[in-house]
C-alpha cells in the first residue's frame, strides 16, 4: 500500500510536532507532502532534513529567506497566503492537519473542507468561530472532518460508526446515544476561595495543574473558558442539544471524555496525557497505528474524581454555553471578546475576574442583523468584537 501524503498546517507547533512524532513510529505509511510555519525557520529546517517534503510554506516572508538559506534547495520554499491555501487543497495530498492556532487558520482549513479532503481538525477557531459553516460546506464536498482535540477525540471513539461518519448532523438519540460528557481538570484555581479570585496573578493563571501549555490557553484553562470552547465545538461535531451535552469536573485529566447510552451504559476514553494519542487515532481512523505513547498503568493511579462546576467560579463557561445555543454569531463574538481580554489581563490590565465581565458586555453589544453565515462576515465581526472589548479594556484600566 503507498503511503498516504500529509499536509501539517502549523508543524513547528506543538500540534505538529506530536504528528511528526506518529509518523516517526509509522514511516512506511505516510509521507510528509507540505509542511507550512509561521518563523521558526531554524525548526523548520530541521524537519526538513529528516522528512524531506516536497515543499513547505512559511508565513513569513523573512523567514521563508533565511529557511532557503538554510535548507540549500532540499525543497521548494514558498511564502504567501495563496500558497498556504494551495497547500491545504492541493491534489496530492490525502491528508491535511489542520493545526496552526487562531484565525490565520480558517481560510486554509475551510480550503482543505472544500476540495474534500480529509481534514484532521486541531484548530479551535474552525469550529468556534465558523462551525456552522464548515460543517455545511463538509458535507458539500464529502470531505471527511476527523477531531483531534483530546475530549472530541475521545467521544468519537467511543460513539458508533453513524455518529462517527455523519459528524455535524448526526442523531444522538437515533444511535442511542443519551448524553455526552466533557470533563475538564477545573484548572488551578479549583478550590480557590471565590473572593481571592481578583487578585490571582498572571504566573499563578498559566500554571496548570497536569498540561503544559502556552499562556492564553493556560489562562483558558483556568478560567475554563477552553472548556467552554471545547463545548462549543463538540455541539457542531456532534449536533447534540443542550440536554446531550454536559461538563464534569475531573481534576485528575485520565478520563478524557465519556458517552452515556440509553441503556444505562457509559464507555469512557482514558490515556496518558499525551496529544500524539488521538492524533495518531484520527490519522489512522478507522484502523489503529503505534502513536509511540506509553498505555495507561491503572496500578498507578491513586484516584479518580468528578464534580459539576459551579458557574460563580467560572463564568466564563456558562457564558459559552449560552453562547453556544444563540447562534454562529455569538460564538465568533465571544472567542473574540475572550481573546482580547485574556491578552490585556496578560500584560496585566485586567483583572483575572474582569476576563468573563468584557466578554459579557461584548455579548451583550452583539447586533445580529443583516450578517451573513459567510466567512467574511464573521471574519468581519470578529475584528468588530475585538475593537469593543478593546474599548471596554480601556475602561477597565
Amino acid at each position: 500500500m503507498n503511503p498516504r501524503r500529509l499536509v501539517i498546517l502549523g508543524a513547528t507547533g506543538s500540534i505538529g510536532r506530536s504528528t511528526l512524532k506518529v509518523v516517526r513510529e509509522n514511516p512506511s505509511l505516510y509521507q510528509v507532502h507540505c509542511l507550512t510555519g509561521n518563523r521558526n525557520s531554524s525548526r523548520m529546517a530541521e524537519l526538513v532534513h529528516e522528512f524531506k517534503p516536497r515543499y513547505v510554506v512559511m508565513n513569513d516572508a523573512s523567514a521563508a529567506s533565511q529557511l532557503k538559506q538554510q535548507i540549500n534547495g532540499q525543497c521548494d520554499v514558498l511564502d504567501s497566503s495563496d500558497a498556504l491555501i494551495d497547500a491545504a487543497c492541493s491534489p496530492d495530498a490525502d491528508i491535511v492537519m489542520a493545526a496552526i492556532v487562531g484565525g490565520a487558520g480558517l481560510r486554509p482549513t475551510l480550503a482543505a473542507v472544500r476540495a474534500g479532503k480529509t481534514v484532521l481538525l486541531a484548530n479551535k477557531e474552525a469550529l468556534v468561530m465558523t462551525g456552522l459553516l464548515l460543517m455545511q460546506e463538509a458535507k458539500k464536498s464529502g470531505a471527511t472532518i476527523l477531531p483531534v482535540d483530546s475530549e472530541h477525540n475521545a467521544m468519537f471513539q467511543c460513539l458508533p460508526q453513524e455518529v462517527q461518519t455523519n459528524l455535524g448532523f448526526c442523531d444522538l438519540k437515533a444511535s442511542g446515544v443519551s448524553k455526552l460528557l466533557l470533563t475538564g481538570s477545573g484548572g488551578p484555581f479549583r478550590t480557590l476561595a471565590l473572593d481571592k479570585l481578583k487578585d490571582v496573578s498572571v504566573a499563578q493563571a498559566i500554571h496548570h495543574p497536569n498540561w503544559s501549555m502556552g499562556p492564553k490557553i493556560s489562562v483558558d484553562s483556568a478560567t475554563m473558558m477552553n472548556k467552554g470552547l471545547e463545548y462549543i465545538e463538540a455541539k457542531r461535531l456532534y449536533h447534540t442539544s443542550r440536554a446531550e451535552l454536559e461538563v464534569i469536573i475531573h481534576p485528575q485529566s485520565v478520563i478524557h471524555s465519556m458517552v452515556q447510552y440509553c441503556d444505562g451504559s457509559v464507555l469512557a476514553q482514558l490515556g496518558e496525557p499525551d496529544m500524539a494519542t488521538p492524533i495518531a487515532c484520527a490519522m489512522a481512523y478507522p484502523q489503529r497505528i503505534s502513536s509511540g505513547v506509553e498505555p495507561l498503568d491503572f496500578l498507578a493511579l491513586k484516584e479518580l474524581t468528578f464534580a459539576a462546576p459551579d458557574y460563580q467560579r467560572y463564568p466564563c463557561l456558562k457564558l459559552a454555553i449560552d453562547a453556544c445555543y444563540t447562534s454562529q454569531f455569538a460564538t465568533t463574538a465571544l472567542n473574540a471578546a475572550n481573546e482580547v481580554a485574556v491578552q490585556a489581563f496578560l500584560e496585566n490590565q485586567l483583572k483575572f475576574t474582569d476576563i468573563a465581565v468584557v466578554v459579557e458586555s461584548c455579548l451583550a453589544q452583539l447586533n445580529e442583523q443583516n450578517r451573513q453565515l459567510e466567512l467574511e462576515d464573521l471574519l468581519a465581526l470578529d475584528e468588530q468584537i475585538r475593537q469593543v472589548a478593546a474599548q471596554y479594556v480601556r475602561k477597565r484600566c
